[in-house]
């Protein structure tokens, strides 16, 4: 009788529930270790809305390749890059261990994303294009109904169904190996008193990056960090452990360790993802009452990231989104403000300055200099319209009405950590590569713990990677993929 595989998988998001289930639907003895409670299960995945950049159920979006090799990496050696176009068995060891966005990676990516879906559907997830907090988009967009928790739900009871043995506030602390090195499985500590467990099998680590972690990010991030929180409370139990563990062994890197996913939010919130993303539709000013970036230069699914970036590197890492009135006349912004905090309001531009601690000559000059650029033009708030401003630094580009007609409304953002980029380099079957672009036999990683993303993320693919290499992971580690 054959010996069962063993799996033992970190982390219990999107990318963690698809190896398990995978895996056990092969017959795999599977554990999946969480350090959150059974209620607070499923990391980052189970508080967002889960887009994925797919034009239809079987199709990525058309820009899906393009984008994400756009954003490959910095300054690439063309030498080396020119080795990637050769078959991947031929790449040199020094290209496999690079860390830039692998074009096999993509590729897998955008070509499992279909299969992916389709699996997820049969596990009883239904996936819907209706409409979002993005007012204004680049690409399509569709999510699961019920968003990340149903997807949460529907995988950790298919997991239980099939045996899945579920280790809550558990937590992977370093890899069991042979006396030749290999990695056997994995140690845990649990909540008994601390008490530690051997867990031996194939290693899937897919517990999350290092957003709940101040250290590494301050490591990472520089002082900068100090103004970062995660954007929902799954991002507080993503430590780095995985990501240590296996760069302790020897693993490549790959993604921009220096930058994470940036999403602009009301620092006074508490709720999940509490997003303000109708700036395009005022102005930005920092703690000085001045203006610092053009607000609409794309549209908003394009530019938040590079916003929320910017104005974590403002003094105290907060700005102020400024409007008036004629926000109205964008139906259903209310759409795009996740906050659960009303936005600070004055009937005049000074009262209003002085509740948000701005001297009240500044914020006049700013607002007067920008009403004087405005033009004569066409509003037109779900397309780029062309509405600029004339002669004025920053520019605002589009949706440039006058601030001139209480009441003025304004909300605090700051830049919210979504996911970290840097991670584990892998390659297409979600195996962790060594510093050599060698396979480290029986360790994997998938969701956030495998590296992927530089420059700007490309949106709505985060949990969509979680759930192709997650599910991949499992199928390969579990002997059912070559």
């Amino acid at each position: 009788m054959a010996e069962v595989m063993k799996i033992v998988v970190a982390g219990c998001g999107i990318a963690g529930l698809s190896a398990a289930v995978s895996a056990a639907e092969q017959g795999a003895s599977v554990t999946v270790l969480e350090r959150a409670v059974k209620e607070e299960r499923g990391g980052n995945t189970r508080w967002t809305e889960a887009f994925m950049r797919m034009k239809s159920e079987e199709e990525v979006a058309d820009d899906f390749v393009d984008h994400f090799m756009d954003n490959a990496g910095w300054h690439l050696d063309p030498s080396l890059m020119n080795e990637t176009a050769r078959d991947y068995a031929e790449w040199p060891a020094i290209v496999k261990a690079l860390s830039f966005t692998d074009p096999e990676i993509i590729g897998t990516l955008a070509a499992e994303a279909g299969p992916t879906l389709s699996w997820l559907k049969e596990h009883g997830i239904r996936f819907s294009d209706m409409p979002t907090y993005l007012l204004t988009q680049s690409t399509t967009r569709i999510c699961p109904v019920g968003g990340g928790q149903a997807l949460v739900d529907a995988l950790a009871a298919r997991a239980e169904e099939l045996g899945v043995d579920f280790r809550y506030e558990t937590t992977a602390v370093e890899f069991l190996r042979d006396d030749s090195g290999q990695v056997t499985g994995l140690r845990a500590r649990t909540a008994d008193n601390g008490a530690l467990i051997d867990l031996p099998g194939k290693v899937i680590l897919a517990c999350g990056g290092f957003e709940g972690n101040a250290e590494m990010q301050s490591q990472y991030y520089g002082e900068r960090a100090r103004y970062i929180r995660p954007v929902a409370r799954g991002g507080y139990y993503n430590r780095g452990e995985g990501v240590r563990m296996a760069l302790a062994l020897g693993a490549a890197t790959c993604g921009d360790f220096s930058e994470y996913h940036a999403e602009p939010i009301d620092p006074r919130s508490g709720v999940s993802e509490p997003i303000v993303f109708n700036f395009p539709y005022g102005i930005l000013v920092d703690q000085s009452g001045n203006r610092f970036i053009d607000e609409a230069s794309a549209t908003v699914d394009a530019i938040y990231e590079n916003v929320a970036r910017t104005i974590n590197k403002l003094p105290g890492g907060v700005a102020y989104l400024i409007c008036d009135e004629r926000l109205d006349e964008v139906e259903n912004w209310q759409r795009s403000v996740r906050s659960d905090q009303k936005p600070v309001t004055a009937d005049t531009l000074p009262e209003l300055a002085q509740k948000l601690g701005i001297e009240p000559t500044a914020l006049d000059q700013t607002v007067t200099a920008y009403n004087a650029a405005t033009t004569e033009g066409t509003f037109r708030p779900f397309e780029l319209d062309g509405l600029g401003t004339t002669g004025l630094t920053p520019p605002k580009s589009n949706w440039a009405l006058p601030i001139a007609k209480g009441p003025f409304r304004a909300w605090p953002i700051s830049s919210a950590n979504c996911f970290t980029f840097g991670g584990l380099r892998c390659n297409s079957s979600a195996q962790v590569l060594d510093g050599e672009g060698r396979v480290i036999p029986n360790i994997y990683a998938a969701g956030e713990t495998m590296g992927l993303y530089y420059k700007r993320y490309t949106g709505a693919t985060s949990v969509l990677r979680g759930a192709v290499f997650g599910r991949i992971a499992g199928q390969h580690a579990s002997g059912a993929r070559a």
